[in-house]
């Protein structure tokens, strides 16, 4: 049975990462977990512009595909990346040569509440917010799929996200 991959979206500091932790813990079949930003590791020489925009839509593009056969072998797929909406059509594009559906949550707690979080990180804490503002502001258009939460726990924002990936609010056509 083919299963859906779960693209787990936001912007730098939205909490995608622990959220998504939590998830994996409550689906309730055979789950698969990737963390696209390991995908980044793939390239050993880079150009100058180490994380330019080619660079950004490739990784993309590879980690969808990579999480295409998960699925066809009965896993639903957490992918945990900041995929903008913009790129919502290659990811489509990719997922649809095998049929496989497609759940799109951006978590969007405020520009605040993002920027303390990367500030605050262990590892690569980013104390300048403002270059990861323009990715923050390319979430305004995906309503439908936003969670604005920064309050709860990320236990409870994943059982929120069960709850819609259980009713279809995810589901992209």
């Amino acid at each position: 049975m083919v299963m859906p991959i779960v693209l787990l979206s936001g912007p730098v500091g939205a909490g995608k990462s622990t959220v998504a932790l939590e998830l994996v813990k409550i689906l309730p079949g055979p789950t698969a977990y990737i963390e696209g930003g390991t995908f980044w590791s793939f390239i050993v020489k880079r150009a100058v512009d180490a994380k330019n925009v080619k660079n950004f839509k490739m990784i993309m593009t590879s980690m969808v595909a990579a999480a295409v056969p998960y699925a066809l072998y009965g896993n639903e797929v957490v992918l945990d990346f900041s995929i903008p909406p913009w790129f919502l059509g290659t990811v489509q594009a990719v997922a649809k040569v095998k049929n496989v559906p497609l759940d799109f949550v951006v978590l969007r707690p405020s520009l605040a509440v993002c920027a303390a979080r990367a500030a605050d990180r262990v590892e690569g804490a980013i104390t300048d917010y403002a270059p990861y503002r323009e990715l923050y502001s390319s979430f305004d258009g995906a309503a439908p799929y936003i969670i604005h939460d920064d309050e709860s726990n990320a236990a409870a924002v994943a059982a929120r996200i069960q709850a819609g990936l259980d009713g279809g609010k995810f589901r992209l056509s």
